[in-house]
């Protein structure tokens, strides 16, 4: 980006086709939205920091597609259907820094405006700022929903089946390959694992197809973005609930087949080490097979991993195959 583009032609160059028709053209100080007649409105926000929660040096594609789809996660696990978000770019001062080139800028507006056509989530508008220290992107996206159909986190209820979508743990070995000084502790993997591992870190893939399945049948919902254990112990402790995990159950990529094979310590990594962006849910017995079904119509694997229990001094127990417990030093990422 040269010295003398102003923000308003930063914007307009980069922004301003990403806007649906509540962002104005991405033009006014702030956009106009009207949730349609009998919905509410969701709001989700997060924060991604170079360094912090990506690498700097990775792909600008990959660094935007993550930036919404975490959000758009959050969406999903509360039935919400996605309906835009606002961007906030804080840009590196450093004139050497790759973000300030057209070329950085051309990949990441690109992948930016592809997602938001691919899960109909269009621009509102935002903020640009520069910043001396690393790239910070702040998302804060909406979603609609018929009125009182979203999933609490605080919803669980004993007697409830526990599931999650997806696979568990790719996104936190990706990260242990992308890092040199562990790298070598990741054993047994074909480059295609490899590489499988490294993209469910860099591009989670938001389960939005989910967002009904989980309206229509949930107890209790959330992401799982700081590690299935710890997310899972949140959802327990708000609801006054516990729950039983069978380790056995939880569901692996090939890919984390492999590497846990190769390495069982790495169980740990899994369970615990987040960025996994799948949905956490607990759902009746009786419903649970309607849950399935539409799951399976939507295309996205759900696995039953246990059962909520009555609180019992502990959130959440999670039992090896020969129902042993197992304890984690660390039940999940923290923020702070």
């Amino acid at each position: 980006m040269s010295e003398a583009s102003s923000e308003d032609t930063f914007i307009s160059r980069w922004f301003a086709a990403l806007a649906g028709p509540a962002g104005l053209g991405l033009r006014d100080d702030a956009a106009l939205f009207t949730p349609p007649p009998g919905q509410d409105l969701v709001v989700t926000v997060d924060t991604l920091v170079a360094g912090v929660h990506f690498f700097a040096n990775d792909p600008a594609a990959s660094i935007a597609r993550k930036a919404l789809r975490v959000n758009l996660s959050d969406l999903a696990a509360k039935g919400a259907e996605p309906a835009g978000f606002l961007l906030s770019f804080a840009i590196p001062q450093d004139a050497q820094s790759p973000v300030r080139t057209d070329v950085w800028l051309a990949a990441f507006s690109s992948a930016l405006g592809e997602d938001a056509l691919k899960y109909a989530c269009p621009l509102l508008g935002g903020d640009t700022v520069s910043t001396p220290g690393p790239l910070t992107l702040s998302v804060t996206a909406f979603g609609t929903l018929p009125k009182g159909s979203m999933a609490r986190r605080t919803g669980a209820k004993p007697g409830d089946l526990v599931f999650v979508s997806g696979t568990i743990g790719d996104a936190a070995l990706g990260l242990q390959v992308l890092q040199a000084s562990a790298s070598a502790g990741i054993t047994g993997l074909r480059d295609v694992e490899r590489d499988y591992l490294v993209q469910r870190y860099r591009e989670p893939l938001p389960r939005h197809v989910l967002a009904g399945a989980v309206r229509m049948f949930a107890n209790g919902a959330m992401d799982v973005s700081d590690g299935l254990a710890g997310d899972l112990a949140k959802m327990m402790r708000v609801s006054g609930a516990s729950a039983q995990i069978n380790l056995a159950q939880v569901p692996l990529s090939s890919a984390a087949s492999a590497a846990l094979q190769a390495d069982p310590s790495l169980l740990d990594t899994i369970v615990t080490g987040g960025d996994d962006y799948e949905i956490l849910c607990t759902i009746s017995s009786a419903r649970a097979a309607g849950f399935k079904a539409a799951a399976h119509v939507a295309g996205v694997a759900v696995t039953n991993i246990g059962i909520v229990d009555e609180a019992a001094g502990q959130d959440a127990v999670f039992l090896d195959a020969q129902g042993r417990e197992k304890k984690f030093q660390r039940a999940s990422y923290s923020h702070v």
